[in-house]
């Protein structure tokens, strides 16, 4: 998504209305764009327009291979990610690009036709919904790049781990990740870890430098970097090219735990090294179709957020 437009259509709309302030991160120079990638397989900030993802989350680092329905008893911990089924009464829709929201619970969505929907609650769930949006994004998590203004290294933020359970239907067009998604900054990095998508699993986002494989929560990740311009910008101030790092499943899972830090760290011992984080968040994200994407959990959590 074009980030400069991003801005002006309704983030600065959106600060005013709830009191929340940029950092340093989240101003753009002219012709940035943060959130938005492109048919190449460009993963920017929002809206990315590359293949598919794969929602497969165990938190463990067991050798079961996830399949779509995968339930997970292992014992592992998934099976009670796995249990919460049933979407949360209530809530809160929200229409049109913009975004809320505090600790966890901080929200987004954005699209860049067409039209999109997310609802939130006052727990960590939600639903996203769209209609031949184009470039559609739902997400849900931490952001401490902009409302907080007080980034550092993963490591600070101590362990941190997702739990999740999604149930898709309908259609996403001709790409879509279903995952965990964010930003660094020092050095300006966009980075996904996929684990669901309706077009399938594995893919390969394109122009990339595989850098391996690694097994974390009981399958198998492969991990590739990506040089990129996106469609105008990043989220970084004044940075208009900036690498992406990708984990990417070879089997699809729905529900479980994501250990995010297992994948901060698999990337730094590839020399993929992540900057500051300026947000770690349950995403979805589609490139066109119509279609529905249910929550009962998407839970990010840290030790020392």
């Amino acid at each position: 998504m074009n980030y400069t437009t991003k801005i002006i259509r309704w983030i600065f709309p959106m600060l005013a209305a709830t009191g929340l302030s940029m950092c340093a991160e989240d101003r753009p120079s002219l012709g940035d764009d943060s959130e938005s990638g492109t048919n190449d397989g460009d993963v920017d900030g929002d809206t990315d327009t590359d293949t598919d993802t794969d929602t497969d989350t165990d938190s463990d680092a067991d050798s079961d291979s996830d399949s779509d329905s995968d339930s997970d008893s292992d014992g592992d911990g998934d099976d009670a990610a796995c249990a919460v089924t049933t979407m949360p009464t209530g809530g809160q829709q929200h229409t049109g690009n913009s975004r809320s929201g505090s600790g966890n619970l901080a929200w987004e969505i954005w699209s860049n036709v067409g039209t999109g929907s997310m609802t939130t609650y006052s727990t960590p769930a939600f639903s996203a919904s769209w209609n031949n949006s184009g470039d559609y994004l739902g997400r849900l998590g931490y952001e401490w790049g902009c409302w907080g203004c007080s980034t550092k290294p993963y490591e600070q933020y101590g362990t941190i781990t997702a739990e999740f359970n999604e149930n898709k239907s309908g259609t996403a067009g001709g790409y879509s990740y279903i995952g965990i998604y964010g930003w660094s900054t020092n050095p300006c990095v966009e980075w996904y870890i996929v684990d669901d998508s309706y077009n399938g699993l594995p893919f390969n986002p394109g122009s990339t430098t595989n850098m391996g494989e690694v097994d974390i929560d009981g399958g198998t990740y492969i991990l590739y970097t990506r040089q990129t311009t996106g469609t105008g910008g990043s989220r970084c101030s004044g940075v208009s090219n900036w690498m992406q790092f990708y984990s990417i499943r070879k089997t699809v899972r729905t529900c479980g735990t994501i250990s995010i830090t297992k994948h901060f760290d698999a990337w730094k011992s590839k020399g993929m090294n992540l900057g500051n984080l300026l947000e770690a968040k349950i995403l979805v994200e589609t490139g066109g179709g119509s279609g529905t994407v249910e929550f009962p959990l998407a839970k990010v959590t840290a030790t020392n957020p």
